[in-house]
């Protein structure tokens, strides 16, 4: 069967009715279903639809008979139809295409991945910048560059509140020193064994978080306000309440070292991690040692962190 007009809407029977029409210079649904061997109701339904699409035309009269229309003219106006049906089509597509992209704008707006050290360096500044109340961190290493946090001090100085709970390992050397002096000038700052996570939080509403500690594959995800955001609030939340207070208040009665060694000791180091991460023989850190519980009135670990904390010297 022929079917040259399905593109225009015309389905292959149909076309085949609007040819016999053609050939003769009137045709009743009778003399159509004879020529095509179809039933007359099958051949009166199409050419119902035929007259609908504009191709044939009813003749006047008691019986039911049609005839022809120009096919210049019929199927010309039947294309420009189907051409600006098509138009509205397409201009349902764009509006089709802009709810599918506000979908994934709100997603977008939700989550947004962060591939490269420089990139996650600059939301990291990016996000203490724009925090106004407060900023929540877990910290722990590897570390994309060897610096210390160069927007933290800023902060603090225009009232942003910062919260940082650190795994041990982030206790050395400089870093120490650094956390020190960060926590004498406002941050509230504990330590928690076992941290495995790194994360960044400006006023609850946006979140930092690496994906890997491979420095040669970095990569992070920006959270902004959803269920995800809330789960990793209360997850910091969590951490700060099992970690182990960090005090470095003006005025305390030890030193910079001693500080460090009772934050290594409160972390659950052994003594040989303590002294190889403080750069001390085994008999300096057993001679240290015995000095903070001497000094502290402790018999033991345990007892020296407790006092210790009472003190503010952790």
């Amino acid at each position: 069967m022929i079917d040259l007009l399905g593109a225009a809407g015309v389905d292959p029977f149909d076309e085949a009715v609007y040819r016999a029409v053609l050939t003769r210079h009137t045709a009743t649904p009778a003399e159509v279903a004879t020529e095509l061997g179809c039933t007359q109701e099958r051949a009166a339904r199409s050419m119902d639809r035929l007259r609908e699409h504009g191709l044939i035309a009813r003749r006047n009269g008691r019986y039911r008979r049609y005839a022809a229309v120009d096919p210049h003219v019929a199927v010309e106006a039947l294309i420009r139809t189907k051409a600006n049906d098509l138009d509205r089509i397409r201009a349902a597509v764009g509006d089709l295409a802009g709810l599918f992209v506000a979908a994934r704008a709100d997603q977008a707006d939700q989550i947004e991945i962060v591939r490269g050290s420089d990139a996650l360096l600059r939301w990291f500044v990016r996000l203490q910048q724009e925090a106004r109340e407060e900023v929540l961190g877990l910290d722990r290493p590897p570390y994309v560059e060897a610096v210390q946090n160069p927007v933290e001090d800023t902060a603090l100085g225009r009232g942003v509140r910062y919260r940082g709970v650190y795994a041990p390992e982030a206790l050395e050397g400089a870093n120490l020193l650094e956390i020190h002096e960060l926590v004498r000038r406002g941050e509230q700052a504990r330590v928690l064994p076992g941290l495995r996570v790194k994360m960044a939080i400006a006023d609850r509403r946006l979140a930092l978080l690496p994906l890997s500690f491979e420095m040669s594959d970095v990569r992070a995800v920006v959270v902004r306000p959803s269920a995800l955001l809330d789960a990793l609030v209360d997850f910091f939340e969590l951490c700060w309440q099992q970690g182990i207070p960090l005090h470095g208040a003006a005025g305390d009665e030890t030193d910079d070292e001693d500080k460090s060694l009772l934050a290594l000791m409160a972390a659950g180091l052994k003594d040989e991690a303590i002294a190889r991460r403080l750069g001390w023989s085994p008999r300096t850190m057993r001679r240290r040692v015995s000095d903070l519980h001497t000094r502290l009135g402790a018999a033991n670990r345990f007892q020296a962190g407790v006092m210790a904390a009472r003190r503010g010297w952790l």
